[in-house]
């Protein structure tokens, strides 16, 4: 058998190889329970093996059903499937428990390791946007501790700007770790409330 050589490929096979590499879709939906399972074993490395998790424990699957069914409730929590296997997630949840903070969510979003710079992070963010605007939130909040460039680069894009950092806010791993803070608009204002 002989080799292939590049110039020896027409360009109806690179006109396939684009169209195979393009059907690998993105999938985003609500989390389900049973999700749980994956979407522990995509949170676990960042909790055991970095600082990007404050968490010094990975939590359990039942934790984490328990973490989607309450973010699901009030906020939202969103999967990305790919080949039909979770490959990331991102959630809202409680900004801070006054009551004028109602309208403010905070956002995190998770990658599988072997699935970044793959425009994951980015489809979830935007449909969990879209979500949580409908549902009435006026700003999202980020907390990224640093250094992240990639996770800094990846809320840049999304429309997120610095307002402040934590200095020395978490201990982990025997030292302090910084947290900046970033924030994007949702929407204007809070739903109207129709007198009846």
């Amino acid at each position: 058998m002989s080799a292939i050589h590049r110039g020896d490929l027409t360009p109806e096979f690179y006109a396939l190889n684009r169209t195979i590499h393009c059907v690998r879709t993105i999938t985003v939906r609500p989390a389900l329970p049973h999700d749980a399972a994956a979407v522990a074993g995509i949170y676990a490395p960042y909790v055991e093996q970095t600082t990007i998790s404050f968490e010094d424990t990975a939590p359990g699957v039942d934790d984490i059903a328990a973490r989607i069914d309450k973010s699901r409730s009030r906020w939202q929590w969103l999967v990305a499937e790919l080949d039909d296997a979770i490959v990331g997630y991102a959630y809202g949840s409680e900004h801070r428990t006054r009551a004028a903070y109602r309208w403010s969510v905070e956002v995190s979003a998770y990658v599988h390791r072997d699935h970044h710079r793959k425009g994951i992070g980015r489809t979830l963010y935007d449909a969990l946007f879209v979500d949580l605007a409908d549902k009435g939130f006026c700003n999202a909040f980020a907390g990224i501790t640093l250094p992240n460039e990639p996770s800094v680069r990846l809320h840049s894009a999304m429309g997120f700007e610095p307002i402040g950092t934590f200095r020395s806010v978490g201990w982990k791993f025997g030292r302090w770790h910084d947290v900046a803070w970033f924030q994007r608009p949702l929407r204007e204002g809070p739903p109207t409330i129709v007198p009846s």
